[in-house]
């Protein structure tokens, strides 16, 4: 009998057909290829092989406790560019051989032939990384912010529909018991017609100055330097651009805690979530003040009150760097104001305000006036495993699926837009002046200097691949 046995996925690429006999009567039975798999599908009792790519902080926080405990997911190799990290990495988490890891993801990705990648790199490293995982076969998972750039972003959706891959932004609230509960009540009309929400004025990003160069840390080489730059204008090595890229332009949009993309990702991206605009943006946008070095808030020494729902980070929110109250508008006339500071409120969510009362949400609680509205959430909404492991569920489960994410990365580009358009118009923009955005075209309608900063030049060696 073994000599003839063929796998499940030899026999549906032969086209075996599978019968069901009622009575006498033989008839074809459909099985969904999500049930059984394909070539490139993993089915339902498939373990879908992972790979990782980026072996920074991010990877090892949440690889132990939030990724590894998930059900159908196993990791089969790791990459980095540095194979110090690597090494680090190997002897941190015992499982691993070292042969299963890698300095070129791209050699990884041929000789392993994962399902599916998880892209933890440095942001100016994603889109690359991104695109070229998925033209060779593998489902995404993507960390926030997904993309550098606006167009960028655009890019990586149309590779993802070309390609037909299952993609999850890191953004994990979308998967969280509690906000998909709060969410449905401000949807349901729980506070009536939505009319304004309040999210943080975050901290932008600062503008690298060029220095001399310095010894490599780290393990880091000519070699292995060239490929950590990526996209980005290739600069002499320096501590401060390895170690602190989140602070830097060139590298993100404000990656800090209290950061415009490092917060303000999840925070805006809860804002679409709850107004239900995963996949359009606002249409205008106003900068109020003029954009200046600041402190993220003022910090008195004071008890937060039980209804704060963002103490538990205030003390991270601690950062200084150049930031101004502005406002956008969505075409359903709902108001957004940029305007929370980092030592009150939810700083990695929003408060929504309706006709008939107010809710808060921040990640792992709640707040509203009145409380009835949240105080009677039911028990199996609160959060009670760690927040990643719900996100990565999610992913490995709609991959077995071919469902859409909760995260999908159209919602990942939108809230990610939020972040850009923040940085763009305080850049480019007069105080006072009402910018136009065309969230279809993804265009400034009226500022051309903004238009000019959707997209950025690509260092040679580091394009995007042609999509065809």
């Amino acid at each position: 009998m073994k000599k003839h046995e063929i796998s499940r996925r030899e026999f549906l690429q032969n086209g075996a057909a599978i019968t069901t006999v009622v009575g006498a009567v033989a008839a074809p039975m459909l099985i969904p290829r999500h049930v059984l798999g394909d070539a490139t599908q993993p089915g339902a009792n498939d373990t879908v092989k992972v790979a990782l790519i980026g072996l920074g902080g991010r990877c090892v926080g949440i690889y132990g406790g939030e990724v590894k405990p998930v059900a159908g997911l196993k990791v089969v190799s790791v990459s980095d560019v540095l194979q110090s990290r690597i090494n680090r990495f190997m002897n941190r988490f015992k499982e691993f051989k070292p042969e299963q890891g890698y300095t070129d993801f791209r050699k990884m990705i041929e000789k392993e032939k994962p399902d599916a990648v998880m892209a933890e790199t440095a942001t100016h490293q994603r889109a690359w990384v991104a695109a070229i995982s998925m033209q060779m076969g593998c489902h995404l998972y993507i960390e926030k912010p997904m993309a550098l750039t606006i167009a960028e972003g655009r890019y990586l959706v149309k590779a993802a529909r070309k390609y037909k891959r299952i993609t999850q932004v890191g953004t994990q609230q979308r998967s969280l018991p509690l906000c998909l509960w709060a969410c449905k009540q401000i949807q349901d009309g729980a506070i009536g017609k939505v009319k304004i929400v309040e999210a943080p004025n975050f901290v932008g990003p600062n503008i690298w100055t060029d220095q001399p160069a310095q010894p490599y840390k780290d393990g880091m080489t000519d070699e292995s330097w060239d490929m950590w730059t990526n996209q980005a204008v290739f600069r002499p090595y320096h501590p401060q651009l390895h170690f602190n890229w989140s602070n830097w332009w060139d590298y993100d949009a404000g990656g800090l805690c209290f950061g415009v993309s490092g917060w303000g990702t999840h925070s805006y991206d809860q804002v679409n979530m709850a107004l239900g605009m995963n996949e359009t943006g606002p249409v205008a946008i106003l900068l109020e003040e003029p954009c200046t070095i600041q402190d993220s808030g003022k910090f008195p020494n004071r008890k937060p009150t039980d209804e704060e729902t963002g103490a538990a980070y205030y003390n991270m929110a601690k950062v200084k760097g150049p930031r101004a109250k502005m406002k956008m508008w969505f075409a359903n006339g709902v108001e957004l104001r940029l305007h929370l500071n980092g030592d009150r409120g939810p700083g990695l969510g929003c408060i929504v305000t309706g006709e008939k009362g107010k809710i808060e949400i921040n990640r792992h609680k709640l707040s509203s006036n009145p409380k009835e509205l949240t105080a009677n959430m039911p028990a199996e909404f609160r959060n009670r495993r760690p927040e990643t492991i719900y996100h990565v569920e999610n992913w490995i489960e709609c991959i077995k699926t071919d469902k859409k994410c909760n995260a999908d990365i159209e919602y990942g580009q939108r809230s990610t837009t939020l972040c850009e358009l923040v940085n763009i118009v305080r850049a480019t923009a007069s105080v006072g002046e009402k910018i136009i955005w065309d969230p279809e075209k993804e265009l400034f309608v009226n500022n051309e200097k903004g238009n000019k900063m959707l997209s950025r030049e690509r260092r040679k060696g580091y394009e995007l691949p042609e999509l065809g």
